[in-house]
């Protein structure tokens, strides 16, 4: 039987008393059903915390207030981590039930906190003494983002508006858990199988991926489409059958639209209209206005200033593109309109033609174990990590890998934990996330952080091979996670990826760069059969074609970032949000042939949780600062100058949020930079 909160004892329970290696969980003592009341334990415990801190009779100061509230709650931290990275990474009925009743538990907690009024009184008179308090920057910034905070989170309201706004937190929480869990069953539950005569086109390393998936659905001798990006892509790229991609673009693209339990129609619009209520309350005009305050770009005009040049620059070469892969479907014979599902299969026969290789012809050289080699080079180039892999140490899931991380005096440095492979209890996509963040604040506490990735499985004893884009994606990943391994900040508030919104993609992308620079290809792109090099042609035409069909790329992910916005830029809710997703891309002129990169049914960034709200246009305004930075690189001569990566390191991955973000680019290149070198980058000018 579950034990009862109240004879919790969280110093030492396993969800909350970590007693693995390398400072890991021990994962063999877990057990779901303790969930529920160590949660309410923590809480319990948290609240009274933050009760001590609010009820102290001395006068406030940074030690008694300030870092006395950084440092409450770990034991609801430690379980928090291990259950929201369960919930993402490797979920099943009892943890999506549990998902549903704490998620609005969690938020009318933390919307309890920031709403306590003799606690903000203290931050409050803080952060009017400030300047006399001779703090150094960071704990000054710390301060002044923790008293923005407590406002953008309520603490100036009177109490029926307090009380409605926690409502809201917990509501938009409650729906948050629901649209996650939604695609996800859309996608866990779909699959195609399909027979040897329905492969033309397939190439081999699909068929075996498929093959594998089908397996562990329990048809051993089929070939199963499932939802899984590192399937369905390249099925719609490959498949001959013009009738099986359009079967299975539908499917993924439909994704919570469905109808019936799994459907995210109502999510979506009581999200929106309780978002719009959320900013009035809290004095913005509209719910961009509100999340874009605190960011680089400060208002929706400077998003849109952007995405507006960029946008329109797309869809004139999407266009060109187009009518390209018109023409190529015309010589064999097919006369109808290019569409959604058809674009990836032209263009990748275009590709073909143009730059004269294929994906399936570059696969064999990124070997997942190889590509992986590859970040960690890079990293031990940069900033002198070392990475050593530790057998038997159990995670989460049996497919876990981990790591432990020294820096370049040999000291520990970090946890690093991988989770490489699709699984129906594993949510589509790619992240990075922190079991425990870096600070020094306190007793102070070394990073564990993990990357979760869905590429497809391959057959047994078959090396999994990488399409160039999932390679790409293993280094961005790779880069948000060195962000988490490389901080080096006092408090934890500002540790690692707790930066503004539209900085944090900036070591992950920037970090992607490197995949291509020659000397880690030769090292580490090797033909998964012969050992042998990528040949020097090979490399010439993959780096000659990067650009290639930039217009659909660019059309698909601008105009996901331009709806966020637009759902998010007008001061009330859609009464029909997809006839609004409709008609916004109708007023943006949206190519038939190509749609969102995520439509609104299953826009978890947007949708699922609050995260990326508002805020999807970050990846864009990141890159203009990336495509900058690495130009710095070349400028050099040296993709690893030892100078300019101390640099980096010191401004960018260790700093953390513990200074403007402006002024941490600044000190790293001397400048801010223009959108010119990303449109450069992309292909666009």
């Amino acid at each position: 039987m579950p034990s009862s909160a109240a004879a919790i004892d969280l110093v030492t329970h396993p969800l909350t008393a970590w007693s693995g290696p390398l400072g890991l969980p021990d994962y063999g003592k877990i057990r779901h059903e303790d969930f529920g009341p160590v949660f309410d334990a923590a809480l319990a415990a948290h609240s009274a915390e933050i009760e001590a801190v609010a009820a102290n009779p001395d006068a406030p100061t940074i030690g008694n207030t300030l870092a006395a509230f950084e440092l409450a709650g770990d034991p609801l931290s430690r379980i928090s981590s291990i259950f929201w990275c369960l919930a993402g990474a490797h979920t099943n009925d009892a943890i999506q039930a549990l998902e549903r009743e704490i998620a609005p538990k969690m938020a009318a907690h933390y919307s309890a906190i920031h709403m306590n009024d003799r606690l903000f009184a203290r931050i409050d008179a803080l952060q009017n003494m400030a300047e006399r308090l001779g703090l150094d920057a960071e704990t000054a910034r710390v301060l002044e983002r923790t008293w923005k905070r407590f406002v953008r989170a309520g603490a100036r309201l009177d109490r029926p508006s307090k009380e409605r706004l926690a409502s809201i937190n917990s509501e938009l929480a409650s729906l948050g858990a629901s649209f996650g869990q939604n695609v996800l069953a859309d996608e866990k539950d779909w699959v195609l199988f399909l027979t040897g005569e329905d492969l033309a086109g397939v190439p081999d390393f699909l068929r075996d991926s498929m093959a594998e998936a089908a397996a562990l659905r329990e048809k051993p001798g089929a070939f199963a489409v499932t939802l899984s990006r590192s399937i369905v892509i390249p099925f719609l790229t490959f498949a001959a059958s013009r009738d099986l991609r359009e079967k299975a673009f539908h499917a993924f693209a439909k994704r919570g639209e469905n109808g019936g339990a799994t459907d995210n129609g109502k999510n979506v619009k009581e999200t929106l209209a309780l978002r719009a209520e959320k900013a009035k309350l809290l004095g913005y005009d509209t719910y961009a206005a509100l999340k874009l305050d605190d960011t680089m770009a400060k208002t929706s005009g400077a998003v849109l200033g952007l995405l507006g040049p960029v946008w329109e620059k797309a869809r004139e070469k999407a266009a060109a593109d187009q009518a390209e892969l018109q023409k190529l479907a015309g010589t064999e014979g097919r006369n109808e309109a290019v569409a959604p599902w058809d674009w990836r299969y032209y263009a990748e026969k275009l590709r073909a033609q143009e730059y004269a290789f294929d994906e399936a012809e570059l696969k064999p050289y990124l070997q997942l174990d190889h590509v992986i080699e590859a970040c960690f080079d890079v990293a031990g180039r940069l900033f002198g990590l070392a990475f050593e892999e530790k057998k038997g140490i159990a995670a989460w899931h049996p497919d876990v890998r981990v790591f432990e991380v020294r820096d370049a005096g040999g000291s520990y440095r970090a946890t690093f934990l991988a989770d490489h492979f699709a699984r129906p209890s594993k949510r589509s996509g790619a992240w990075m996330s922190s079991l425990q963040s870096g600070y020094r604040l306190g007793e102070g506490a070394r990073p564990v952080i993990y990357n979760i990735m869905n590429f497809a499985r391959p057959a047994k004893g078959e090396q999994a091979l990488l399409s160039l884009d999932e390679a790409r994606t293993l280094f961005h990943e790779f880069g948000h996670a060195l962000h988490g391994m490389l901080t080096d900040v006092i408090w934890p508030s500002v540790a690692g990826t707790s930066v503004a919104r539209d900085f944090v993609e900036l070591p992950s992308q920037l970090y992607e760069h490197w995949l291509t620079v020659p000397e880690i290809l030769e090292k580490h792109a090797r033909h998964a059969r012969t050992g042998e090099s990528m040949p020097k042609t090979l490399v010439e035409k993959m780096l000659a074609a990067k650009n290639f069909d930039a217009g659909f790329a660019t059309v698909e992910y601008t105009s996901s970032a331009l709806v966020d916005m637009a759902y998010h830029s007008r001061p009330d809710a859609p009464e029909e949000p997809l006839r609004f997703e409709a008609a916004t891309l109708r007023k943006i002129d949206m190519p038939d042939a190509i749609i969102m990169r995520h439509r609104t049914p299953h826009f978890s960034h947007v949708f699922s949780g609050d995260g990326y709200s508002a805020g999807y246009y970050s990846y864009m305004w990141s890159e203009v600062l990336d495509a900058d930075a690495f130009a710095a690189f070349e400028e050099t001569g040296d993709p690893f100058d030892p100078v300019l990566a101390e640099k980096l390191r010191k401004h960018i991955y260790a700093a953390g949020g513990s200074a403007d973000p402006e002024a941490l680019y600044t000190a790293f290149r001397g400048r801010m930079p223009s959108p010119e070198a990303m449109m450069q980058q992309r292909g666009l000018t």
